[in-house]
């Protein structure tokens, strides 16, 4: 990426005074004020330049700041505002059919503080706050400029450069922003490192300006000019393919596997792409493209042309601009639009919102630790509406990709840069939110399979099947696949993860490639589609313990015992092995189901299943197992059965450890309640029985029905 600037011949402000500063009301139209007193409108469709008012000879303009509302490459009619300082501290007001301009005093040029907070080892000369990624920027005399967290962290700063930093501005996605200085204009990304550097003949730049649509870049310079840049040069992967913005209004489409080329070209300017899934969908100042191939675009009309994030899903798209998010399928068809109470789309990010195939996750800006959750079909809340809220505060959330809307997961890092995982769907209960991973400050899903990757501390890390902290949570470190990352340069950030191969941007801005075992995706693909003996095969011949765990996670999750037993057989889980047998002995499928849910830890979910099929006893002595005493006579007091049950356990556990009853409800039943271990045996073998008939009943009176049929 790189700007590309221009430079009109002679300056339309008298050479050599210095134009202060510049501001766009449209993405075509921009206002300038110099030294000299003027205040210029500069149309860049037509190249006219037009004297809008001549300023009193004692008011010298230094900075102005226009908060124009497009639609489309057009301003709207209402009343826009704008602020302008000046040197003589002046509050200045004017009203016109077509904008409204207040003044502010004019910023002093003391030390960067707040509280203890020094910045520069100089003046500070120029700061600036996007409210989308949350950062800031400033830049001073010791000709250096900084990227700061809102708390006041330093991000980066820059080597010393040549000059004073003099300018400084983020773009309005909060992606990119633009340094200026003597003789130089610098594009950066939001990390720090730079893209591209230009040396046009300026002298100092003081002054800059991004369009609402951040594709063009106005710069006020020294000698009397005013410089014009826009982006070019952007880059998109997918595959075998590679895209890039040549100009304005051209992309260039290369097939590496055959080194064939497309030129695609646009009517009016491109302002936002992305490739993935198969489908490339580019955003115009007035219209959306959506490639298939690269003969026939499918295109359709924008509400506004300023769109600022564009997110891709296997069956649509979603668009955020200006005024709400909208999700298209790759046929055009407006799908939803979703809406909640204080949206704000114009500060919403790729970290704060994540898209699948049936869901949208949106992390409220109001309340950071909220993620609400949408029906991406219909645009409507999901489930019961409730959102899902952290502990913490979220800084990225992703949803996985793959598998049913039921089983539906997202991954979320929150300020303690811990990674957890939960379902979307809760079905009203209090979420499960699992921790699998500390110190991750990247991460992405796999396109194809619900395979997590992330930078963890010094390390990159994937997830073969981080769904398995919900089965077996002690198997959740034998699923990890680990890769050194002294490999990669500092702060590396993970840009997608593609079949196999996984594209990082590292922190000095160059792209470095990583790949992951095949046999993952594989193993997914035959859990997906029941194919176990497949499965089974694939670990046997890939020899790899972590496979085997994986396994034997999705085998479990999916109730197939038999082959979630020869999986933990594989990897040494012997008593893991021994539970599983004991499971398969249950009288009857409903207290199989119960011990599956057992083995995976939900407890209440094992209990409600039993009770619902009238276990009685078996409900009782799950909690027995389990030592939860109190719930165990509960429900025998409740069902009037097995109480004397729970008293004898209940002795025999306290004589195991020498203990005496304190408990004032078993010493209340144990007065009028006679334990006999003879009767109580021949009472559970009774319930067993009993099970048994039933289950046998059932399933002989199932396969009547189905000759039958």
């Amino acid at each position: 990426m790189r700007l590309k600037t221009s430079l009109l011949k002679e300056p339309k402000h008298i050479l050599y005074e210095l134009v202060s500063c510049v501001g766009w009301t449209t993405a075509d139209e921009l206002y300038s004020c110099s030294e000299d007193h003027q205040i210029l409108k500069w149309n860049l469709l037509t190249n006219e330049t037009g004297l809008v008012v001549r300023l009193p000879d004692d008011m010298y303009p230094v900075d102005l700041h226009w908060f124009p509302k497009t639609v489309g490459a057009k301003k709207q009619t209402q009343p826009e505002i704008s602020a302008l300082t000046s040197t003589d501290g002046y509050m200045t007001l004017r009203i016109s059919s077509s904008f409204y301009i207040t003044c502010k005093h004019k910023a002093c040029g003391c030390t960067f503080m707040t509280g203890n907070w020094k910045a520069h080892d100089g003046l500070v000369l120029k700061v600036d706050w996007n409210s989308v990624n949350d950062l800031i920027l400033s830049g001073g005399e010791d000709c250096k400029y900084k990227v700061w967290d809102s708390f006041g962290r330093l991000l980066h700063s820059s080597t010393s450069q040549d000059y004073p930093i003099t300018s400084l501005s983020w773009a309005p996605d909060g992606e990119v922003f633009a340094v200026g200085s003597f003789n130089t204009l610098r594009l950066c990304d939001k990390t720090g490192w730079s893209y591209a550097l230009e040396k046009p003949n300026t002298g100092s730049v003081f002054n800059l300006a991004w369009s609402a649509d951040g594709t063009q870049l106005a710069g006020a310079c020294g000698n009397g000019h005013v410089i014009f840049a826009h982006l070019v040069e952007q880059h998109w992967e997918w595959k075998n393919f590679s895209i890039t913005l040549t100009k304005r209004r051209t992309m260039q489409v290369r097939n590496v596997q055959n080194d064939a080329v497309d030129v695609l070209e646009f009517r009016d300017r491109v302002i936002k792409a992305s490739l993935a899934f198969d489908h490339l969908v580019v955003a115009t100042s007035l219209q959306c493209y959506v490639y298939k191939n690269w003969n026939t675009p499918l295109i359709f009309d924008l509400k506004e042309g300023t769109v600022s994030l564009m997110l891709q899903a296997e069956k649509h798209f979603l668009l955020v601009d200006g005024s709400g998010l909208y999700t298209f399928s790759y046929e055009g068809r407006l799908i939803s639009s979703p809406k909640f109470l204080g949206m704000r789309a114009d500060v919403l990010n790729a970290q704060a919102v994540s898209l699948s195939n049936d869901t949208i996750a949106i992390r409220d800006k109001s309340d950071e630790k909220v993620i609400l959750f949408f029906d991406a079909m219909t645009g409507k809340p999901l489930s019961d509406g409730k959102p899902l809220t952290h502990k913490l505060e979220v800084l990225e959330i992703a949803l996985d990709q793959c598998g049913p809307s039921t089983e539906r997961k997202i991954a979320l890092i929150d300020k303690n840069r811990d990674l957890h995982l939960t379902s979307v769907h809760h079905l009203g209960k209090e979420p499960k939110i699992c921790k699998i991973g500390s110190m991750v400050h990247s991460m992405a899903w796999n396109d194809s399979a619900n395979i997590l990757c992330g930078i963890q501390d010094i390390q990159f890390t994937v997830w073969y099947y981080p769904s398995v902290v919900f089965t077996d949570k002690e198997l959740l470190p034998r699923t990890i696949y680990l890769k050194d990352g002294s490999e990669f340069s500092h702060a590396p950030h993970i840009l997608s993860y593609v079949g196999t191969k996984v594209t990082l941007r590292q922190g000095d801005g160059s792209l470095v490639y990583s790949s992951v075992p095949l046999y993952s995706t594989l193993l997914h693909e035959y859990s997906t589609s029941a194919r176990w003996e497949d499965a089974l095969r694939l670990c046997r011949f890939a020899k790899d313990q972590s496979l085997w765990a994986c396994l034997a996670g999705m085998a479990m999750a999916n109730r197939d015992l038999n082959t979630a037993e020869m999986a933990y057989a594989a990897i040494g889980e012997l008593p893991r092995v021994q539970y599983i047998n004991f499971i398969k002995e249950q009288p009857s499928k409903e207290s199989s189901l119960a011990h599956m849910l057992m083995f995976s830890g939900h407890v209440q979910e094992a209990e409600a299943t039993l009770l619902q099929s009238g276990l009685i006893y078996q409900a009782i002595q799950v909690n027995i197992d389990l030592f939860n005493w109190n719930r165990a006579l509960e429900l025998a007091v409740k069902h009037k059965t097995h109480v004397d049950t729970v008293l004898a356990y209940r002795g025999k556990f306290l004589q195991t450890f020498g203990r005496k009853e304190t408990n004032k409800r078993f010493l209340q039943y144990s007065e009028g309640v006679e334990v006999d271990w003879e009767k109580i045996q021949a009472k559970i073998e009774m319930e067993l029985f009993k099970e048994r008939e039933k289950a046998a009943n059932t399933s002989v009176r199932g396969s009547v029905a189905s000759r039958h049929l």
